[in-house]
């Protein structure tokens, strides 16, 4: 397996700062990394994403599986060309959707049967599908292991059969795998909000061996507080010197909470689907547009922002475009969200490097929290 190199720069308690180097490129963590489910960022350009500081972005093996197909992406040559993106791209495996969007599903040792949401075809995701489609046929950079991911609450008997499943599952994605250029294969901690599972899930995962570890089983329902308490010994339990890749992970305090913590890259969809309904989210918090009161509200989201969305238009302007349902201001909206959400990133990681970490985490949530 060809790692990739990961150097930790900087730390202050938990959280760290440094370098995940790869042969498409460097990416500075932490990281948020902006969802681009079917091979577009939604609303935006492969142009502004980068101009908005996204040094990797992330794409989706179930949606692309079905459309437009990993083999036509093959013979186009792969999802970097089809998109226009030429930094690093990291693909979930897949195994989410399935559980969530799919009509009907069934699931066994050997893979996932399940009919599609789009059009009832049948389709098969096994561990070594994945990985194929991922690696082979996506060309992804980063590849993620198959796994089950159970919602919240899951008892204890179910979550523990899925966390084995999983790590089952994980041996043969390292299998299928095996020793690339180029390209990493991150496992997934999975165990729901129960320690014992995930600290058995970690010992497994680590035994198999990967270029990076996510957390897995959050954002499904527990809540802020309940995730936070997971994160509290989750990420502690990975390898240190691996990156750890919190998934689906998301509003701007959460990100926060989980760098104190120890994680090192996450994604979302909630910069551009709220974008997409007019909100923006601000150092101040979130803003929705739409409500009367930007009506004649001259000032722009962030006058010192180098992202054009974010300086050069005034919130009356935006709120304007809201109301009139205008594409443009779903563009601008989710092209701020993006820039703010890197901006964020950014001064996470100027803070871990001169040590004053928890002093900008507790201004941040003072701020978040008016």
């Amino acid at each position: 397996m060809a790692e990739f190199p990961f150097q930790i720069q900087a730390t202050d308690g938990a959280a760290r700062t440094g370098v995940l180097q790869t042969s498409r490129g460097d990416i500075r963590t932490p990281a948020f990394m902006p969802v681009g489910t079917v091979g577009t960022v939604k609303t935006l350009t492969t142009g502004q994403v980068k101009e908005a500081g996204a040094d990797i972005i992330l794409g989706n093996t179930y949606h692309l599986m079905l459309r437009p197909t990993p083999e036509r992406l093959a013979r186009l040559g792969g999802l970097h060309k089809f998109m226009g993106w030429s930094g690093p791209i990291l693909t979930d495996s897949g195994g989410f959707q399935v559980m969530s969007l799919s009509k009907i599903r069934r699931i066994n040792e050997e893979a996932v049967t399940f009919q599609s949401h789009i059009d009832g075809s049948r389709h098969v995701l096994s561990p070594e599908r994945s990985v194929e489609i991922q690696a082979d046929l996506i060309g992804s950079d980063i590849v993620m292991q198959l796994d089950e991911c159970v919602s919240w609450p899951a008892e204890e008997a179910r979550a523990a059969e899925a966390m084995r499943l999983s790590a089952r599952w994980a041996t043969r994605c390292k299998t299928a795998f095996g020793e690339r250029e180029g390209q990493a294969l991150f496992g997934i901690q999975q165990g729901s909000t129960i320690e014992a599972l995930r600290k058995e899930s970690s010992e497994r995962l680590t035994d198999i061996g990967f270029d990076g570890y996510a957390i897995g089983g959050l954002a499904v329902g527990e809540g802020h507080a309940a995730m936070c308490e997971v994160l509290d010994y989750a990420p502690a339990m990975l390898p240190a010197r691996r990156p750890r890749y919190l998934m689906g992970v998301g509003k701007p305090i959460d990100i926060v909470e989980a760098v104190a913590r120890g994680v090192d890259m996450f994604d979302c969809v909630l910069p551009t689907r709220s974008g997409r309904h007019g909100q923006a989210w601000t150092w101040d918090g979130p803003i929705t547009l739409k409500s009367a009161r930007f009506a004649e509200d001259e000032a722009p989201l962030d006058p010192d922002s180098d992202c054009a969305a974010s300086r050069d238009y005034s919130k009356a302007y935006l709120h304007h475009l809201v109301k009139a349902e205008e594409i443009l201001g779903q563009v601008l909206l989710s092209w701020h969200n993006i820039a703010f959400y890197q901006a964020m990133m950014a001064q996470i990681r100027a803070a871990i490097a001169e040590g004053r970490f928890d002093a900008w985490r507790a201004a941040f949530k003072a701020r978040q929290a008016k």
